[in-house]
C-alpha cells in the first residue's frame, strides 16, 4: 500500500541499524583495547555488554510491547540506543572503560527491543502475498549493514597507529596520556552522529502513523515441559554455541591480521568488510542451495569446512591463515536462522515458546569471546581461534541428529 511505503523505509532501516551496531564491535574491541590498554581478555567484555542485553531484555521487551504497542516499543528502543550512542562521547573523555561498557550495554538493550519488533512488522506493512519478500529484502540491510560497519569504522575509528611496548615506556607519562586520550576520543564524532541519525529516526516514526499487530486469540495447547523436547533443547545449545563462534570469528579478526600476517588493523578492517559481504553472500547462495540439498544435511557439510578451515587459520602463518579465517564468514552465514528453524520444528503450538528459548540463547556471544580472549592471554590470538573450532563442532552434532527434516523455512536473520 502507498500509504505504508515510508513506514517500510524506516522500518527496513531498523535492520540496518542493529547490524551496523553489532558489526562495529570488531573494530573497538582493538581499538579500546589500545586506548584503554586492555588485555585479550578485558576486551572480550565490550562483547559481552552488547550480548549480555539480549539476555536481560528479551522477555521485559515483550512485556514492555505488549502494554505499549510495537510502536511505543520500537520508539524506546531507538531512544535507548541513541542515549548510548550519545554516552561515548563522556566515556571517551574520562576513558573509562567501564564507562564505554556501560554505554555499549545501553545501546544493546534498544537494539533487543528493536529486533523484538522489526520482524513481526515489516510483515504486515503492506498486502499479506509480499510478506516475506518484504521481510527477506529488509534482511538484506542487515547482511549490507554488517559489510559496511567494518569498513567505516575502520576509515574514521582506527588510527592504525600501532603503539608497542618499547614505544610506550619511551614516551613520558604526559605524551602516553595525549596519545591514549587522542586514541580514545576517535569514537567522539561517529558515535554522535550514529545518535543524531538513530534520533532522527525516531522522531519520524513518532509521527508516521503505524499498524498495531494483533495479538493471536488462538487456543494453544501448552502440555508438559519444553525442557523435555530433546531437539530444542539441542537447538538451543547449538545456538548458544553458534552466536559465540560468530561472535569470536569477527571480533578477534583484527588482533588475529595483525598478530599472524603483520596487516595494520586499517587493511585488516578492509579484510573483515570483505569477509562480511561473503557472510551476506553466502545467505542468499545457501537458501538457494537448500532446493536441492537439505537443510540439515548443508548445516553439517558448512560445519565441518568451517573446523577444516578454523585449523588451517591456527596452523598456517601469513596471509594464509587469514584467508582462511575469512571463509568461516561464508560458511556460517546460514547458521543461525538454519540451527533455529530446526531447534523449533514440530513443536507445533508451543513453537512461539520454543523460539524464545533460541533467541535466548543468544547470550553465547556475551560468554565465548570471554573465554577466547583468556586462552589467547595465556597462549595467543592464533591458538585462540581453536575456541569457534570446538563450537562448530558441537553445531554439526547438531545437524547430525536432524538429518531426518528434509525441507524448513528460514525466516530468521541474525
Amino acid at each position: 500500500m502507498r500509504k505504508n511505503h515510508f513506514a517500510v523505509v524506516l522500518i527496513i532501516s531498523l535492520f540496518f541499524l542493529w547490524g551496523f551496531a553489532l558489526n562495529l564491535n570488531p573494530i573497538l574491541i582493538p581499538h579500546l583495547k589500545k586506548a584503554c590498554q586492555l588485555s585479550d581478555t578485558q576486551s572480550a567484555f565490550i562483547d559481552s555488554a552488547s550480548y549480555i542485553a539480549y539476555f536481560l531484555l528479551a522477555l521485559p521487551a515483550g512485556w514492555f510491547m505488549k502494554k505499549f504497542g510495537y510502536k511505543g516499543g520500537i520508539v524506546f528502543g531507538l531512544t535507548l540506543f541513541a542515549i548510548g550512542a550519545f554516552l561515548f562521547y563522556p566515556a571517551a573523555m574520562t576513558r573509562s572503560y567501564v564507562f564505554f561498557l556501560a554505554a555499549l550495554f545501553v545501546i544493546a538493550s534498544g537494539l533487543t527491543f528493536l529486533e523484538t519488533a522489526a520482524n513481526p512488522y515489516i510483515t504486515v506493512l503492506g498486502d499479506a502475498e509480499g510478506a516475506t519478500q518484504r521481510l527477506n529484502f529488509a534482511q538484506s540491510f542487515n547482511g549490507l549493514a554488517a559489510t559496511l560497519a567494518p569498513l567505516l569504522g575502520g576509515m574514521f575509528i582506527l588510527s592504525g597507529q600501532k603503539l608497542s611496548t618499547a614505544a610506550g615506556a619511551a614516551m613520558s607519562p604526559e605524551q602516553l596520556n595525549a596519545y591514549l586520550d587522542k586514541e580514545a576520543s576517535a569514537v567522539q564524532v561517529p558515535f554522535l552522529i550514529i545518535g543524531a541519525v538513530v534520533l532522527l529516526i525516531a522522531l519520524f516514526l513518532i509521527r508516521t502513523p503505524l499498524p498495531e499487530i494483533q495479538n493471536e486469540t488462538g487456543h494453544e495447547e501448552a502440555t508438559g515441559s519444553l525442557l523435555k523436547e530433546k531437539n530444542l533443547m539441542l537447538g538451543v545449545t547449538a545456538q548458544f554455541f553458534y552466536v559465540g563462534a560468530q561472535t569470536c570469528v569477527s571480533s578477534f579478526f583484527i588482533r588475529f591480521s595483525s598478530h599472524v600476517a603483520g596487516i595494520e588493523e586499517k587493511s585488516a578492517a578492509l579484510f573483515l568488510s570483505g569477509a562480511l559481504l561473503g557472510f551476506m553472500a553466502g545467505r542468499f547462495i545457501g537458501t538457494f542451495l537448500m532446493k536441492y540439498i537439505a537443510p540439515s544435511k548443508l548445516l553439517a557439510i558448512y560445519s565441518l569446512i568451517n573446523i577444516v578451515l578454523i585449523a588451517a587459520a591456527v596452523l598456517l602463518e601469513g596471509k594464509a591463515s587469514v584467508y582462511a579465517l575469512m571463509g568461516v564468514e561464508f560458511f556460517m552465514s546460514i547458521m543461525f536462522p538454519t540451527i533455529f528453524s530446526l531447534s523449533i520444528h514440530g513443536l507445533g503450538s508451543r513453537m512461539k515458546e520454543g523460539a524464545s528459548m533460541v533467541i535466548m540463547a543468544i547470550v553465547g556471544g556475551a560468554v565465548f569471546p570471554v573465554l577466547m580472549g583468556r586462552l589467547s592471554d595465556l597462549t595467543d590470538i592464533q591458538v585462540a581461534y581453536s575456541v569457534p573450532a570446538i563450537c562448530f563442532a558441537v553445531i554439526f552434532y547438531f545437524a547430525l541428529t536432524n538429518l531426518k527434516v528434509k525441507k524448513i523455512k528460514l525466516s530468521v536473520a541474525h
